[in-house]
């Protein structure tokens, strides 16, 4: 928390990318759908969910970013603020009570219409919900086997038919 991060430029999409947004953007706005996008790892996804959420808050709605671990949290972060600057939240087990209240109240009060998380912040009070990545969603991470028991994946997208909204 609190690092500067300089900005960056968006870099030029490879065709693969520009066809992934041609066909995504036009999604956003137009009510529930599930897309997979797949790709290896270092394929460029990250710069497609940059994109999107982009284009989300150009729309005036909002982007919920799930990935599996606590230690991939850091560097998403690190790309989502270099882009979006303070208007990013971030959610984890990791987190102090108070740090998890602070990020928590900006969320309500609509300073961070862009969250970051762990499986936990599929319950994130963000309102207007226009985006859902699930990062590498095969992961097994997603599952929370103690206490209240779910699956982050399966939330997000009976999440996003509930908000009416684009689950990736």
């Amino acid at each position: 928390f609190g690092d500067p991060i300089e900005p960056d430029t968006p870099p030029t999409l490879t065709s693969e990318q520009g066809e992934a947004m041609r066909t995504l953007a036009p999604l956003l706005g137009q009510g529930f759908n599930s897309v997979l996008l797949a790709g290896i790892t270092g394929s460029g996804k990250t710069e497609i969910y940059l994109r999107l959420s982009q284009a989300a808050r150009d729309m005036g709605i909002c982007v919920l970013v799930l990935v599996p671990e606590i230690a991939l949290i850091s560097q998403t972060e690190r790309r989502f603020r270099a882009r979006f600057g303070e208007t990013v939240a971030v959610l984890h087990s990791g987190l102090s009570a108070g740090e998890r209240f602070d990020q928590w109240r900006r969320i309500v009060q609509g300073e961070t219409p862009i969250v970051i998380g762990a499986r936990s912040a599929i319950f994130a009070p963000l309102q207007d919900l226009g985006l859902i990545v699930v990062d590498e969603e095969h992961d097994n991470s997603y599952k929370q086997d103690h206490g209240l028991r779910y699956h982050a994946r399966d939330l997000a997208l009976v999440r996003a038919k509930q908000a009416g909204c684009v689950a990736l």
